[in-house]
């Protein structure tokens, strides 16, 4: 088998309503977007696609396809996803490719096996659990009542822990933190996500407010640039570090973290910023040699397979972004997400796509 075309395909990509934001600093959730999907075909007739939904998402992809991609895959083996993933890698040396864009490939192949298979993604990869556990994460809300609030509303609605993106304050969201602590009481697990908000000594001054309200990790405190920073806190504070979300590098770049003794929960996997499913699987591996876990990172759906292969990761991660709460529909009313059925990977329900990416859309259950 051969792949004989690469395509992509614009889509429209909903804004979020109502519009939510994330801390002070930091842009808030994009308009309506022209994400794309890539499409790899076979000269079988077996087919892959995988979403780029950022903004300028099309535009980005089409350029990468034409100019660096097509030229690469048009007559290799789908079933070579390691050579490939390899060849990404080479690719990027010279062309800085974007983050994100560094794992399409990967998972449109992935998608492709499971269709040519007829299997769902995560028993391809071997399947560890058929459900999992969800947490709110929750984007940043005006005042601690809300977040408060939010809170109230997400246990009530089966959600099993809550985690904070807050203002970027060390004083203010510390105290946040402990009202949150105080509020739900001692058995919700809580955790925090700063985004990278903060330096060293702010960092540490929130990570001991964290510590004292029993958080189950302190995640992104410290842009990633500087493991060194990292080793310093996880040597100063008693609340986990969960780690190595959006560095470059995937299991290699984690694997310094981990040797610096900064990742003292975990790291993150994810096919969106680790580099697609092998990147992921891989960084996972990683982590479990040394007993640590992998969370996986963002509630899209190539990540919802992740979490029924993983073994060391410990929830599915569900956006909560309205002060009137929504539970996510992949999300049971008992807080759990359940592995999907179709073969493949499969496109998200909300996009707007043509009439040729409808064969690849989930089908609700």
């Amino acid at each position: 088998m051969k792949i004989t075309h690469v395509e992509v395909h614009q889509i429209d990509v909903p804004a979020a309503s109502p519009p939510f934001r994330w801390r002070d600093g930091l842009s808030g959730s994009a308009p309506v977007g022209d994400g794309a999907v890539l499409h790899i075909g076979t000269d079988e007739g077996a087919e892959g696609v995988a979403v780029f939904a950022r903004p300028g998402a099309h535009f980005v992809l089409r350029d990468l396809v034409d100019r660096v991609f097509r030229e690469e895959l048009v007559g290799a083996d789908p079933f070579q996803r390691e050579w490939l993933w390899h060849r990404v890698w080479e690719l990027d040396r010279i062309h800085e490719l974007p983050l994100p864009t560094l794992g399409l490939i990967d998972i449109a192949l992935w998608d492709l096996a499971g269709r040519y298979h007829g299997e769902p993604v995560w028993r391809l990869l071997g399947g560890f659990r058929d459900a999992i556990p969800a947490y709110a994460s929750t984007s940043t809300f005006s005042c601690t009542a809300e977040f408060l609030d939010v809170a109230d509303q997400c246990l009530a609605l089966g959600y099993r822990g809550i985690k904070l993106h807050a203002w970027g304050d060390a004083r203010r969201d510390a105290e946040l933190c402990l009202a949150l602590r105080e509020h739900v009481g001692p058995s919700v697990p809580l955790m925090y996500d700063g985004s990278a908000g903060f330096d060293l000594p702010d960092a540490i001054r929130l990570g001991r407010a964290l510590s004292e309200a029993d958080y189950l990790w302190y995640e992104e405190p410290i842009r990633e640039f500087s493991i060194s920073a990292y080793q310093r806190l996880a040597e100063t504070v008693d609340v986990p570090l969960l780690v190595a979300e959006t560095s470059d590098g995937a299991h290699m770049n984690a694997a310094d973290f981990i040797r610096a003794g900064a990742a003292t929960f975990g790291v993150r996997a994810g096919t969106t910023l680790r580099g697609g499913i092998t990147g992921a699987m891989r960084t996972a591996h990683l982590a479990d040699a040394y007993r640590l876990r992998a969370e996986v990172h963002g509630s899209d759906i190539p990540n919802h397979h992740l979490c029924m292969a993983i073994s060391n990761t410990t929830y599915y991660e569900s956006l909560v972004t309205s002060v009137n709460v929504v539970r996510e529909r992949h999300v049971d009313d008992q807080g759990l997400v359940h592995a999907p059925a179709g073969p493949g990977i499969a496109l998200p329900l909300d996009f707007g796509y043509g009439s040729d990416l409808l064969p690849f859309v989930e089908q609700p259950r």
